[in-house]
């Protein structure tokens, strides 16, 4: 899809479809809705009047409706082929999340009706002129928009053999052209934009490959081709290197397998210096290719979705294809551990105890408890490269889609500022985490009997809260982040403005932790 950002009037606009938000101003429960455009443009407020007037479009979020203008039709002033009208939902609500989503809901609906080109005008707020609107910036809005639509272009039959092609062949976002100031905000905007929609939907690429393909060896190609292009260190290291550097965590996961194991390290330096005492900032990723639980192996329903296990490295090294080009003044390393958890003749039997690469001893009670036990030498390898700062991510647990279902992600830390700067980053991101608890009175309920610790929790109460105790280990002192993606790294249902399929979650809140510390 070719994505331009035009400065131009909607009305004058030559396209197939022409894309106009409108929200509903309707404020109290039950009120009938009454929706309106977000436009000045007396022309396309009179083309959409017969479809706002009777109420049947009520502009909630994702809701769309599409009016020809064409033959009897045609509206004066709009060269427009198509108009599609597309609601955000209340107006009091209104926010770039909802940009993002309202977006992806235009780019849907055209591939939807197989409509090759595709333009989507600018939402101006000044069109409700007295209405309790939120302040959207001019560069927070194009990169959403942009971000929004780049999002939704993809769809993952990638493997079906009657596949068709329903790719938008060009997008234009329509801006009115206004002050210089503004122009440069929106141009830099929509080009912050582009650079993180392709590096969350690298991410998403990555997370759809079948276990077959993606195995931990091409996991780690694929990191090292991306690095090479986008100018980042990267070195991929196998079983002799983990050996060596005695993590015997990582490898009690990896041995059960035939494909061999993977640490895969990532380098950003900026170009100019950074300030003496500056973080370096280390990005851990759980890179499971392929989960059946080993030993302790998983019930079959549901397992063909654990090739999406390695969720959390896809995060860390799409937000590395991000770094690299957004250039933040900060240092930064990112280690993915992937592997295969598989049951064989080598595998990590459950009572088995092993050591990590920091000297820990870890019994290892369950062996589908895998994930901590490869983050855990990730972690303390990413110490070792310097990293004073860590951030992971990784579908670690059920039990955190239990305690917060599919809405939000886990947030745990043992440092109020790594946190807030983490909280201050989601208000860019639109990414929905909770914090949960990851406090010393926990700890008892990860120690073992027979080692320092054990993989699992003494029960199966708050099992995502004894996983991030177990990380907290390895951390020490460092200021940690941990993010438990469990229930938000796949996206089980179609929705209007995204394909059903991996979610690509954590890139964009990754990027703006790094840069939260760059500023």
């Amino acid at each position: 899809m070719n994505t331009k950002l035009i400065f131009a009037d909607a009305n004058g606009f030559s396209t197939p479809m022409l894309a106009v938000f409108a929200v509903d101003l309707a404020n109290g429960k039950g009120t009938e809705a009454q929706p309106e455009l977000l436009t000045l443009s007396k022309e396309l407020a009179d083309a959409a009047a017969r479809v706002l007037g009777p109420g049947e479009f009520k502009a909630g979020l994702g809701e769309t409706v599409l009016i020809h203008l064409t033959g009897s039709n045609a509206a004066d002033g709009l060269k427009a082929e198509r108009l599609l009208v597309v609601g955000l939902g209340k107006a009091k609500d209104l926010s770039l999340d909802k940009l993002r989503k309202g977006a992806g809901t235009a780019v849907r609906a055209a591939k939807a009706r197989t409509v090759r080109d595709l333009a989507i005008a600018f939402p101006e707020t000044d069109a409700l002129a007295g209405e309790s609107l939120p302040e959207l910036s001019a560069k927070l809005t194009a990169r959403a928009l942009v971000e929004g639509a780049e999002l939704a272009e993809l769809d993952w039959d990638t493997y079906r053999s009657d596949r068709k092609d329903t790719s938008l062949r060009e997008l234009s976002l329509l801006a009115k052209a206004s002050s210089a100031a503004t122009e440069q905000a929106t141009q830099e905007g929509f080009d912050e934009g582009l650079i993180v929609a392709a590096a969350q939907n690298f991410t998403r690429t990555l997370v759809n490959e079948p276990g077959n393909v993606l195995t931990p060896t091409e996991l780690g190609a694929r990191a090292k081709a991306m690095c090479d292009e986008a100018g980042l260190g990267c070195e991929v290291y196998s079983t002799e290197k983990i050996r060596e550097l005695k993590m015997e965590s990582f490898w009690a996961v990896a041995k059960g397998s035939e494909q061999p194991p993977a640490l895969i390290v990532m380098t950003y330096e900026p170009a100019s210096e950074v300030a003496k005492g500056a973080p370096v900032l280390g990005l851990v990723g759980k890179g499971i290719t392929f989960d059946s639980g080993g030993i302790s192996i998983k019930p079959s329903d549901g397992m063909e979705k654990m090739k999406y296990d390695m969720a959390g490295a896809a995060a860390m090294i799409g937000a590395m294809h991000a770094i690299a080009r957004i250039k933040p003044a900060v240092k930064v390393v990112a280690v993915v551990c992937a592997a295969e958890n598989m049951p064989d003749g080598r595998a990590t039997k459950p009572g088995d105890v092993v050591t990590a690469m920091s000297g820990t001893t870890i019994e290892i009670v369950n062996t589908d408890a895998e994930g901590r036990l490869v983050l855990a030498d990730g972690l303390h390898y990413a110490k070792t490269l310097g990293a004073t700062h860590l951030i992971d991510a990784a579908t670690l647990t059920g039990a955190c889609v239990v305690a917060l279902g599919t809405l939000n992600a886990g947030l745990f830390s043992n440092d109020e500022a790594a946190c807030a700067k983490f909280v201050q980053a989601l208000a860019t991101s639109d990414e929905s985490f909770w914090r949960l608890p990851c406090t010393d009175e926990y700890r008892d309920r990860i120690t073992s009997e027979i080692a320092d610790i054990m993989n699992t929790g003494k029960n199966r109460w708050g099992g995502a809260i004894n996983a991030a105790i177990f990380l907290k280990e390895f951390a020490g002192e460092t200021p940690w982040v941990h993010l438990d993606i469990a229930g938000c790294a796949w996206i089980e249902e179609k929705k209007p403005w995204i394909a059903y399929g991996p979610s690509g979650v954590a890139v964009r809140s990754i990027l703006e932790w790094v840069r939260a510390y760059s500023e």
